[in-house]
């Protein structure tokens, strides 16, 4: 999972992109901490999956 300041700083610039819109340095912060959060999720989506149970 990511850290909350991760999070809070992803939250932060999609709303300051919705506000008033972001440099450069911004955008590829927020395209990297995005990329970082979707592997973190898809790592974490599979391993539930993996430990799924089908129970006839």
């Amino acid at each position: 999972m990511l850290s909350k300041e991760k999070l809070d700083r992803i939250n932060f610039l999609a709303r300051k992109s919705k506000k008033e819109g972001l440099n450069e340095a911004e955008k590829i912060e927020q395209k990297n901490l995005r990329q970082e959060y979707l592997k973190k999720f898809k790592e974490s989506f599979r391993k539930q999956l993996e430990n799924i149970e089908i129970v006839d």
